[in-house]
């Protein structure tokens, strides 16, 4: 599709924005009580790119509610860095202003402020019911972050009354169950906002844009479309907001704030479009967006005048850039996984990506600080999965001559198992965007090539990099109880998720099958929705206490589950594998001896996997610079792959 409207520039209040392109407020963790250099250089790269709009992630205003703080005059500094590296690029910049309400305590465990004595859906805290004084309190304190914001330089601010924070708890019936002028009809729910917004207007003046991000409940009886729609109109009429944020969902509902690859683009429009409709003001909307064409269908279609791409600019800041220039097909695909972006804030504190590695850490790790070697060497990769292929990009884009060897006829590894999978054929396209590459580069791939040390040593490699991957050993052995293999293992009807996933699906229909997952990780999942589409019955039993326990926080497992059970699905947690035979299978609860029939005609393994690494401790002190990444040092996932190959390629 031509693009035109996504570069036409657009006025918000004051400030014109030079292009439709925006990014929306996303958390990364990387600006805790002021901006760091990695927080500015992961925006710069955006910038530079020619990204029009970035709204920086939540920053509270009031200690009472523990996250980024815009309390402190370390940050407003940090601000001040921040602007002098993004401005000279035309980027525009606005603040977020935030309160959790009962989602997040406060500084020091102190108890966070709510609406009411309700329990938060995200983590149970039960606020504590807001007198006058605190809400006289908390609504300067947004006024004073404004004012702040200002004064440092940001280019306008956007109150967040969505995603069930302190806002949207005072506007929805479930969380405001107050007896006073803050409850009743839709205004009086919305007196706290409103008066927050006053405040704010009246702390900045009229020139600095003030927004705000809105969006219905999914909970029955919570704030509705319709509401969000009346009340955007009635900020509107009020002159209380120069810019409307539209988004949707709240904890009620994790998934439906940031989905997964299962999720189409512009998921979020079918309930977005009536709020967008209510108002004349720019209107901003997100919802999974991966391409300028489709941010470009969107603005033809007047459904809003500025569409936010988050996740595909963490997966690619040079997205626009690339765009711009015709070279569509060199922008690196998000793969909407969640697992870096989203799940990373809870596993290890911080945002990553799984498909850029350099992600969070553009102060190092920017691909535009890669420069060429001083000498070339022949580099060497034994593996064509993932981790081996992200190796050999980095290592050619040094200058490097690269080798680079597969045994299967195709280049992929375990992608090209993921990408047939039920919802997960967006792995195809990381996949194939990593092969584009690496063939444009000028990788020296050889398919079908079963290396052997031999082979290895003819090729008389100055670096040889092993990226053989892992393997399923089949035995059934059980992390916890490792001493107590199961029974029945070597029958016929046993699989590895891989191989469900491979085979004909009329081999399975008709049949029950038990999906006994000891890992918690995707390859369960992906095996129990193979053998339901398949036309099995599927009996889910996992040694751990919850379900997919490693995709928490990703909302592939809260996602993936709900699709399960509309099926003949039944789940079991907390349960040992025992035996298996031709027509069932024994299991037992963790910690007891208590025997459970269960039938099942297939049976499907996800336990753990062993490094594949015989190549690399016959070769090792036989070449003068080996490694071992992905699974082949330690299987773990796709994030752990591609990082591992950038990583020890990039030392080249």
């Amino acid at each position: 599709m031509p693009l035109k409207l996504v570069w036409e520039p657009i006025k918000i209040g004051s400030v014109l924005v030079p292009n439709r392109i925006a990014r929306a407020a996303n958390s990364t963790t990387m600006f805790p009580n002021s901006v760091n250099d990695d927080f500015v250089a992961y925006h710069a790269a955006r910038a530079r790119s020619g990204v029009g709009l970035s709204i920086l992630e939540a920053g509270s205003v009031h200690p009472n509610s523990q996250i980024a703080y815009l309390i402190d005059d370390n940050a407003m500094r940090g601000f001040e860095k921040l602007m002098a590296a993004v401005r000279p690029h035309g980027m525009r910049v606005f603040q977020q202003l935030w309160h959790g309400g009962h989602n997040l305590g406060g500084a020091g465990g102190a108890m966070p402020w709510a609406p009411s004595a309700t329990p938060s859906a995200l983590t149970g805290i039960i606020g504590v019911p807001m007198g006058q004084e605190d809400i006289d309190e908390l609504v300067a304190a947004f006024a004073e972050a404004a004012r702040k914001c200002r004064d440092a330089g940001l280019d306008g601010v956007e109150l967040h009354a969505g995603h069930g924070y302190i806002v949207q708890q005072f506007l929805s019936p479930l969380t405001n169950r107050r007896d006073d002028g803050y409850n009743g009809g839709l205004l009086q729910r919305a007196r706290f906002m409103m008066e927050v917004l006053r405040a704010i207007r009246a702390a900045v003046g009229p020139d600095f844009p003030v927004g705000a991000r809105m969006g219905a409940s999914t909970a029955k009886g919570g704030v509705g479309a319709q509401d969000i729609a009346d009340l955007a109109a009635h900020l509107e009429a009020e002159g209380l907001i120069d810019f409307l944020d539209i988004t949707f969902s709240d904890y009620f509902l994790m998934s439906g704030m940031a989905p997964t690859m299962a999720v189409p683009a512009g998921y979020q429009l079918p309930v977005n479009e009536k709020i967008a409709q209510a108002v004349r003001l720019p209107r901003l909307v997100t919802g999974r967006y991966r391409t300028l064409e489709e941010a470009e269908q969107v603005l033809r279609g007047g459904q809003a005048d500025i569409v936010s791409l988050v996740r595909a600019q963490i997966a690619d800041p040079e997205l626009v850039r690339k765009t711009r220039e015709g070279r569509v097909e060199d922008v690196r695909p998000c793969i909407a996984c969640n697992q870096g972006c989203i799940a990373g804030l809870l596993q290890i504190g911080r945002m990553q990506c799984t498909v850029n590695p350099a992600a969070g850490y553009e102060a190092t790790l920017d691909e535009a600080l890669l420069t060429k070697a001083e000498t070339a060497k022949k580099i060497m990769i034994i593996g064509g999965g993932p981790a081996g292929m992200e190796a050999a990009r980095i290592a050619a884009l040094r200058g490097h001559r690269v080798v680079l060897a597969e045994a299967r006829k195709e280049l992929g590894g375990m992608l090209q198992i993921a990408r047939r999978a039920p919802h997960l054929h967006i792995f195809g396209d990381f996949l194939d965007w990593m092969q584009r590459q690496i063939f444009k580069l000028g990788v020296d791939v050889r398919l079908s090539l079963y290396a052997e040390v031999g082979d290895v040593l003819a090729e008389n490699p100055d670096v040889l990099i092993i990226a053989t991957g892992g393997m399923t050993v089949g035995d059934g052995r059980q992390a916890a109880i490792p001493g107590e293999l199961p029974a029945g293992t070597a029958l016929p009807h046993v699989y590895d998720p891989a191989g469900v996933v491979m085979m004909a699906e009329s081999a399975f229909m008709g049949k029950r099958a038990l999906v006994f997952d000891d890992t918690g990780r995707y390859d369960a999942i992906a095996a129990a929705e193979t053998l339901l589409k398949a036309g099995a019955g599927v009996t889910f039993v996992t040694s751990l206490s919850s379900f997919a326990p490693k995709m928490l926080g990703s909302s592939r497992d809260a996602e993936s589950l709900r699709r399960l059970n509309q099926g003949d699905f039944r789940l079991i947690v907390n349960h040992h594998l025992v035996s298996i035979t031709s027509d069932h299978c024994l299991i037992r609860p963790v910690g007891t001896e208590k025997l459970e029939r269960v039938e099942a005609g297939i049976v499907v393994l996800a336990t753990a996997q062993v490094p594949v690494r015989g190549l690399f401790d016959e070769l090792r002190g036989r070449v003068p610079d080996i490694h071992l990444i992905g699974d082949a040092l330690s299987p773990r996932d796709l994030l752990a792959a591609v990082h591992d190959g950038h990583r020890c390629a990039r030392r080249m």
